[in-house]
């Protein structure tokens, strides 16, 4: 079994041309391959469902029977287990798999192994070996992936790391990236191809769990963490920029959101350099998402009930025109954002960054975690008490707080009981949704009066307050509920 280490980095077709023109290339020539790969599964996708991939590939005059683990590659980074010997393409010899386990996988699934798709694609690769000890090879590949009917381009550059460190790979791939529209590719060729025979739609990304093992560093939990939250991110990319969905933009927040709760949760065991350079860059990028989230709220949430209530209200129909109008203006800056060189390098270099954290054996992750989550709730329990004057700033500093609460507790949730961790979030969720449509109602205000303004759009602020009066009237005591259950990892 061999570990392959690579980033992989997708540019427009258009800008192909220039890789070999890049000064870290310029002075070889690369070697050229023509590749042709088939990849096979069993008709219910049983090895898809396992993220491994299995296929034939045509090398020169050889077939290749590879196996490889398809694991998440937040950040463009993919490290894979990977299983390679000589074959002939229709039969299955797995004997060269070293894992009995998934050997024994494999060939039960055997007699059902059909092809799904294909890929065909020109190579050029390029070897570097910028100081001693260092290897990495950098291949350009331009092809498609075909499946049925269906095709679709690839134009991607891989940067794989044979020998060296992985701050090696990052180095190599940011100086490519100075000079190139690349951007880190989160989906490999396999769940392309996949998406492509199945002709599976877009789905928005929600929040996956973060790998906490009780031996990890409070660092090697950071890292897994962000990179939960790059994978979500990273899910939602396609969609937003290429679907007027709301969702896609939601999760896409919710993911910076607990990025950055992440770094603030963090903070005290992190480089000053590193919270400076990054903090502010993931807040510019949110707020160019924030816009489009609250329209989207407003046109899909708050005007429906009040325009069955008031049909073909004069004042109603302009206001749902505006917001309309609002929207897909936010929504193109919002996609611009997302299909930008500055986000690509924010992915790039906040990656690098983040796996060349130092690391550190204190503290150690079973003390840093109740500390950190006792400064957090001690923060959400001050506010209560202060919102219980119904003060709308007072409100949102709660929710906030709460949120990054919540947020921390889903990250160190597998070091607690999971019975009184449901318990406590379940709670938590109740009183946040609450906070969250008052906060809605309070944005919405503001809209309507931005859409409509003078008396246009009193009907819509009446309204409105009706339905905050409704809500302030439940929070009392969801707050109480919330603040009488203690929190769950004080009991051990």
């Amino acid at each position: 079994m061999a570990i392959e280490t690579e980033i992989k980095l997708s540019l427009p077709a258009g800008a192909a041309r220039r890789v070999p023109a890049h000064a870290l290339l310029a002075n070889s020539q690369p070697i050229r391959q023509k590749l042709v790969n088939t990849y096979y599964d069993t008709p219910d996708r049983r090895l898809q469902r396992k993220r491994l991939a299995v296929r034939y590939r045509r090398k020169d005059s050889a077939w290749l029977l590879t196996v490889k683990s398809d694991a998440a590659s937040p950040g463009g980074l993919a490290q894979r287990r990977e299983w390679e010997a000589l074959g002939q393409p229709g039969e299955f010899d797995f004997s060269h798999v070293d894992n009995p386990k998934l050997r024994r996988f494999l060939e039960a699934a055997i007699p059902e192994l059909a092809p799904v798709f294909s890929t065909d694609f020109t190579r050029s690769f390029w070897l570097l070996t910028p100081q001693e000890g260092t290897r990495i090879e950098v291949a350009l590949d331009r092809g498609k992936i075909v499946a049925g009917d269906h095709q679709e381009a690839i134009c991607e550059v891989e940067l794989e790391l044979l020998e060296g460190k992985v701050t090696d790979l990052f180095d190599a791939a940011l100086s490519l990236q100075k000079d190139l529209p690349l951007h880190p590719e989160s989906a490999s060729k396999a769940e392309r191809g996949y998406r492509l025979a199945d002709e599976t739609t877009l789905k928005p990304a929600k929040a996956a769990d973060a790998e906490l093992a009780m031996g990890m560093t409070s660092i090697a939990v950071f890292r897994s963490t962000l990179f939960s939250c790059l994978a979500q991110l990273q899910g939602n990319e396609r969609g937003l920029r290429e679907t007027n969905a709301p969702e896609f933009v939601h999760q896409a927040r919710v993911a910076m959101r607990r990025l950055r709760s992440a770094i603030r949760l963090w903070r005290p065991l992190l480089p000053e350099e590193y919270v400076s350079n990054f903090d502010p860059r993931w807040r510019t990028l949110a707020n160019q998402l924030g816009d489009t989230r609250n329209w989207d709220v407003f046109i899909t949430e708050i005007l429906p009930p009040i325009n069955k209530a008031f049909p073909d209200h004069a004042d109603l129909l302009r206001l749902t025109s505006q917001a309309n109008s609002q929207l897909a203006a936010c929504r193109k800056t919002a996609q611009a954002a997302m299909a930008s060189p500055t986000y690509s390098q924010l992915l790039l270099e906040f990656t690098a960054a983040t796996l060349a954290l130092p690391e550190s054996k204190k503290p150690p992750i079973t003390a840093f975690a109740p500390r950190s989550l006792n400064k957090r709730a001690k923060r959400v329990a001050e506010l209560a008490t202060e919102t219980k004057d119904a003060d709308p700033e007072a409100r949102h500093a709660l929710r906030v707080a709460l949120k990054r609460l919540r947020y921390a507790l889903e990250f160190f949730a597998p070091l607690f009981p999971a019975r009184r961790i449901q318990r406590y979030q379940q709670n938590a969720t109740g009183l946040l949704d609450l906070l969250g449509r008052m906060n809605d109602t309070t944005v919405a205000e503001q809209l309507a009066v931005q859409a409509l303004p003078g008396h246009h759009s009193d009907l819509v602020r009446a309204w409105l307050a009706g339905r905050n009066d409704l809500m302030l009237s439940q929070l009392d005591s969801l707050l109480t509920k919330f603040l009488s259950h203690p929190p769950p990892w004080e009991h051990g």
